[in-house]
């Protein structure tokens, strides 16, 4: 029987958290214009998005790899045994504090700033993967959202010109099925993209504790992040999902469909691409561009500014509770 380490054991539980913390926060990606138009019952909602959360899961490793090698230096933090459990408690504090209040803010962020505070305290500023973390994360942090506004505006204007001589009753009764469609793609790019987050973490840690000779996903890793996020998100995040279904902009199922295609094409381009990107962002956008299509004023800018506010500040938010949380451990010899 393999000598496996407490410590490892610990930190994949710790990663096993933040996953579940993720599916429960993120949940309102791809279930709140479904619940919140009333085309399905928070129940079938929550089950739909859980099981295909597990499927999508299971769809590549291209995410992974950027969160476990594309963040930090592996071969500069390969001493340290704790760094891991420092990037997952400044990921899982700022999960905790925005899902408590409610405000859409992104858990790959949280994870990524995480990671890179407890790497610089470790080994200082030379330990962050600057050209990934600029082509994968800088960049796709102010291009997703741009991708999802002006794909949700698009796709709402051609909605609108397709269906403006059809009467209410049957356009609505058409999206209400379309949208559950669009709901189900939605919750298997979120899988395929926020699930792998957490592989990556593990993988890493898997590196570090010399469990395996590289960085790759094994197959217990992919089953074990799937079932926690779908767990997860069987649990529902309904402050923010309430948030995202009626406080930016009141929706219909066309309006829901829109938004949620838009999203679903955004995220499945980035995972192919690697770039972990906010689920929470695109989706967020591509609701303002909905409602943008119909009139400005349809959209609440300011329940807008302050997800806009908060998707700023994860990054450097959570990198200073994981320095922080590195530093004590260095302090207390435990680094």
């Amino acid at each position: 029987m393999p000598d496996i380490p407490v410590l490892l054991v610990i930190i994949v539980g710790v990663a096993l958290i933040f996953d579940y913390t993720n599916g429960a926060h993120d949940s309102a990606n791809a279930i709140a214009s479904v619940v919140s138009t009333k085309v399905l019952s928070p129940k079938a909602a929550v089950i739909m998005a859980g099981t295909l959360n597990f499927a999508g899961a299971f769809l590549g490793t291209h995410v992974a790899e950027t969160i476990g090698k594309g963040i930090v230096k592996p071969e500069m933090i390969s001493g340290c045994h704790t760094l891991l459990l420092a990037a997952l408690f400044g990921a899982i504090f700022w999960n905790f504090l925005t899902w408590y209040i409610g405000l859409p803010s992104s858990s790959s962020h949280a994870l990524i700033g995480g990671l890179m505070g407890a790497g610089i305290v470790y080994s200082g500023w030379g330990s962050l993967e600057y050209r990934s973390i600029l082509e994968k994360v800088i960049i796709p942090l102010f291009l997703s959202p741009v991708s999802g506004f002006i794909a949700g505006y698009i796709f709402m204007l051609g909605l609108a010109w397709l269906t403006c001589r059809t009467r209410y009753k049957s356009a609505n009764a058409v999206f209400k099925k379309l949208q559950i469609i669009a709901a189900a793609c939605m919750a298997l790019s979120h899988g395929m993209n926020d699930a792998q987050k957490t592989m990556g973490i593990i993988a890493l840690a898997l590196v570090i504790f010399h469990q395996i000779p590289a960085l790759y996903v094994p197959v217990w890793v992919k089953i074990a992040c799937a079932a926690v996020i779908m767990m997860g998100t069987l649990n529902g995040g309904w402050k923010i999902i309430k948030t995202m279904g009626q406080k930016i902009f009141k929706m219909q199922p066309i309006h829901g469909f829109a938004a949620q295609s838009a999203t679903a094409g955004v995220i499945l381009s980035a995972s192919m691409f690697g770039a972990p990107i906010s689920t929470t962002q695109v989706i967020s956008s591509s609701v303002l561009g909905v409602g943008s299509s119909k009139r400005i004023s349809a959209v609440r800018w300011g329940v807008a500014g302050s997800m806009v506010l908060a998707w700023f500040v994860t990054i450097p938010a959570s990198a200073a509770v994981g320095a922080l949380c590195m530093f004590l451990l260095k302090t207390f010899g435990l680094a």
